[in-house]
């Protein structure tokens, strides 16, 4: 297996949160230290952060800035994140890609790990828990392009990845939640 890299989904306003939840703290640390710890302890490397709303508020929060993706067109949904982060990522050295979410705090590096190991070029897996599929997403260096082209809105890989026959949904359950935070109410 070679790399894989990681990519955090960082750019999004938080409209129902009622400010960007990369921004939004839990226990002292920002959502967006916290999924990119997610990241890199779950054995992602390289790793890129695609920013939005707020983007240099959330870039001055990394401990390299360098590692930013700003999506320009971040507003028009999470198609244009996910774009941005494909096209940054296939930049890099890597077999696959893992897909994170900012607003995933109970999905730890556990998670990450358990599904790198089914990493490669051609592969398509995502994190399930408790039977519902959810975050992150596996997806193989074969594929970048054409779920680039596909993101759209706020679809996201929603569209490219419904009725695959090679989808491998990968039971995470035993090792955290795949909840959201949507409002501050879901931090409690």
């Amino acid at each position: 297996m070679g790399d894989v890299a990681g990519l955090l989904l960082a750019a999004g306003a938080g409209r129902r949160f009622g400010q960007p939840k990369a921004l939004v703290e839990l226990d002292g640390e920002p959502l967006l230290l916290r999924a990119l710890r997610t990241l890199t302890g779950g054995g992602c490397a390289p790793v890129r952060v695609v920013l939005g709303a707020e983007a240099e508020a959330a870039r001055a929060l990394l401990p390299d800035p360098s590692i930013a993706v700003v999506a320009e067109d971040w507003a028009t949904g999470m198609g244009a994140s996910l774009r941005a982060g494909l096209r940054a990522v296939r930049e890099l050295d890597c077999d696959a890609v893992l897909v994170h979410l900012v607003d995933l705090p109970w999905t730890g590096p556990p998670v990450v790990d358990r599904l790198l190991a089914n990493a490669g070029p051609e592969a398509v897996a995502r994190a399930s828990f408790d039977g519902v599929p959810g975050h992150p997403v596996l997806f193989g260096r074969r594929w970048f392009d054409e779920i680039a082209d596909s993101a759209r809105g706020d679809r996201d890989a929603r569209d490219w990845l419904s009725g695959r026959a090679d989808l491998r949904l990968i039971e995470c359950g035993d090792l955290g939640r795949g909840a959201d935070v949507d409002r501050p109410d879901d931090l409690r």
